[in-house]
Order: C-alpha cells, then structure tokens, then sequence
C-alpha cells in the first residue's frame, strides 16, 4: 500500500512537472548535455586533443565551418575540450552536490529533532559554517590536498552543505509540531524511528528542490577552482578552458571564442539547473504551488 501511494505521489509530480515550460526546458537541454558528455569518446576521440597529433593545425582559429567553436593556443578544437569538459564538470556538480547534500540532511535533521545542547551545539556549527566563505574554505582544502577531481568534489562539499542543513532543519521542526509525531513518541517510538520514518520522508521533497540548485553553484565553483589553477590538470573542465583563455590573454588579444564558449556554457547549464530546481520548488512546496 506504501509503495501504491508512493508511485501514485510521483506520477502525480511528473505530470505536474511536465506542465511547466521552464522546468521541461531545463530538463531536455540537461539531458542532451548529459549524453554529450557521456558519448565524448564517441563524438570526439581522445587523439583529438592530443597536441602532438596537431601539430600542422591553426593556433587561435576564429570560428567558421572548418572549426565550429574556433581553436585553442595547441590547435586543439574548442568544441572538442568542451565535450569532454562536460564530463568532469557534470560529475563533480553531481558528487559535491550528494555529499553536501548528505552532510545538510543528516546535521539538519538531527539539529531540529534534538533538543538542548546537543540541537544548541549543532546550530552553532551551522551558523559558523554559513557565516564562513566557503569559496576560501574550499581553496584552501584544495590547496592542502592532492589536486585532483576527488578533491575538488570533497572541498565543495564539506564546504557548501549550511544551507542545506538550515532549510532542514526548519522544516524538521514543521513536521515536528504535527500531531502524528507526538503520538508516535506516546505510543513508544524512539529517536531512530521517527527520524527515519517520519522526519526523513517530510523533508525529502525539499532536500530534493534544494539539490538541483545546489548542482549549479557546484559546477561554478569547481569552474572557479580550476580557473585557479587548483585543478586536475591532466583532465578537461570548463574551468580549465577559462583557464588557459587566460594565461594567453584571449580576451585582450581578440581570441573572444576562447572566453566566450566556456562562459556561456557555463551559464547555460547553471541556468538549465535553477529552472529544474525553480519548477520541483513550485511542486513540493505547498506555499508556492497556491501561488
């Protein structure tokens, strides 16, 4: 019977989804990004951007039909370090997202259940988390660490889940103040089962919204990273690209595809995401759907 109401509950979701025009569009050019970014070694072959395989091409080629996207400072295509780009940036948005959002929905839970100093304890670490810059927090985390993908998804991470902690827990003590939680604690249930049982499936639908926004501030943050040189530089990122657009000063010396293209993918993806998170908002939260 559970399962029958949760299936209807989704169908209900998806089809509510499908009625808004920003969220659908967010999704489909997602999804394209996202097959584009897994099929990268079928659309453009690693040997592609090896730059001892290139040496007779044109360095800083403006866009035309021979090159699409125009060339970098080796002659490698920019379209092609843009396919494979998709991949690192997409998977460390994805990762730093789940890890924040796990580190957010256990503290934030827990903050708002737990009374006393243990709830007093833990808002204070929150708070201090929210009021420290996490860009700084997580250069530095990058800086002491082996760079490396891994790294940056831990240093966004563990820098980026306050927020998320604090919207939970106000809604952990929403769902706390209803009365099927009072009489779960009459009846005998302990701290274990109405987290699980109760508190986790009422804030899920809001840790949901909250993390297809999240996944936008970690693609620019590892963007930001890599564009600090504290990336992986043996891989292919967006960042990267910027990155190298700007040790050979592209946007002073009129190489405009070699700032442009990473920039504007970056903020296209961004946008896709906050137009999911913006229309899975609208749905889950009661106030904004009866608007």
């Amino acid at each position: 019977m559970a399962w029958s109401r949760r299936r209807r509950a989704f169908a209900g979701f998806c089809r509510q989804f499908a009625r808004s025009r920003t969220g659908m569009f967010g999704l489909i050019f997602l999804a394209i990004v996202i097959i584009v970014a897994i099929l990268a070694p079928v659309i453009a072959p690693a040997w592609m951007l090896d730059a001892t395989r290139l040496i007779d091409a044109p360095r800083f080629a403006p866009p035309s039909w021979e090159h699409p996207l125009g060339t970098d400072h080796l002659g490698r295509e920019i379209w092609v370090r843009m396919v494979w780009g998709a991949q690192v940036s997409l998977v460390v948005g994805f990762a730093a997202t789940a890890v924040s959002m796990l580190i957010g929905t256990i503290v934030g839970i827990a903050a708002g259940h737990f009374t006393g100093w243990t709830g007093g304890l833990l808002m204070r670490i929150i708070d201090f988390f929210l009021v420290l810059p996490s860009l700084i927090l997580a250069i530095v985390l990058s800086s002491v660490l082996e760079r490396g993908v891994w790294t940056i998804v831990i240093a966004i991470g563990l820098t980026s889940w306050a927020g998320t902690a604090r919207v939970v827990r106000s809604q952990t003590l929403s769902v706390e103040s209803r009365d099927y939680i009072e009489r779960s604690r009459v009846l005998g249930a302990g701290h274990w089962h109405i987290i699980v049982k109760h508190l986790l499936p009422g804030v899920l639908p809001l840790v949901l919204a909250n993390t297809t926004l999240t996944v936008g501030s970690a693609i620019i943050a590892e963007s930001t990273l890599s564009f600090l040189g504290l990336g992986d530089t043996t891989m292919q990122s967006w960042g990267s690209v910027l990155k190298n657009s700007m040790e050979y000063s592209a946007a002073t010396a009129g190489y405009w595809w070699y700032v442009l293209v990473p920039g504007v993918a970056i903020v296209l993806v961004v946008l896709a995401f906050t137009l999911v998170g913006r229309a899975v908002e609208n749905i889950v939260n009661p106030t904004l759907r009866s608007r």
